[in-house]
């Protein structure tokens, strides 16, 4: 059986896309994923703080620049509608998004949760801190407001969040979205899902080569 986790943040431009996208990776190779919510802001406080500096003094400008095209370009390229910066300002605090993502998980309903609060900030341009945003995303999958804003002011998925938080620092990650493939094999970005692919496929195979 392989093994496929992913570490994101609906807050995140690339988080939100790779999130998207891997789920389509993941369906057309029929591999099961392991959703793990994080607060990137968390993250880059633990293992990546050089985040904050540079985007403080400006530093490789056109560099920047590129990876803005790059991400309207996967944008186009993949169909989804992302305007960045959204409406409502970036960086958006995503704590509650993602407590709520974990406190949903074991109804099997993370997923729609998270497709529908990034589509909320990233085509909409709804800030995911008010809790007006995060009640009408609830109420479209079905599930009562009041239930989950108790729901993730619970100790239960508060330490969830920040021990995946902690997991994901502690096995080398840096950002979102962070995909690991056996668990060994680990992937940083949207960009790199061609690369994620291409270790699916050969630990699928590989079974298959062993055993004839």
């Amino acid at each position: 059986m392989v093994s496929l986790e992913c570490f994101f943040d609906c807050a995140s431009p690339w988080g939100y896309m790779g999130f998207l996208n891997l789920q389509q990776l993941a369906s057309r190779l029929g591999v099961e994923v392991e959703w793990k919510p994080v607060v990137v802001g968390f993250v880059f406080s633990q293992s990546n703080p050089g985040v904050y500096l540079n985007r403080r003094i400006m530093t490789a400008p056109l560099k920047g620049l590129n990876e803005l095209r790059d991400l309207d370009r996967w944008a186009d390229y993949t169909g989804i509608e992302l305007n960045n910066p959204p409406r409502c300002g970036h960086p958006v605090n995503s704590v509650r998004c993602m407590r709520a993502c974990i406190a949903l998980q074991p109804q099997g309903k993370l997923v729609a949760f998270a497709a529908a609060a990034g589509e909320a900030l990233w085509r909409d341009g709804r800030n995911l801190r008010e809790d007006a945003v995060l009640a009408d995303i609830a109420r479209s999958i079905g599930v009562d407001p009041a239930w989950l804003f108790t729901a993730i002011e619970s100790p239960e998925v508060k330490e969830r969040l920040k021990a995946n938080v902690d997991e994901l620092s502690s096995r080398g990650g840096f950002g979102v979205p962070t995909i690991f493939v056996d668990r060994r094999h680990m992937y940083w970005g949207n960009n790199r899902l061609p690369l994620v692919e291409d270790r699916l496929r050969r630990a699928i195979r590989a079974p298959v080569a062993a055993a004839s």
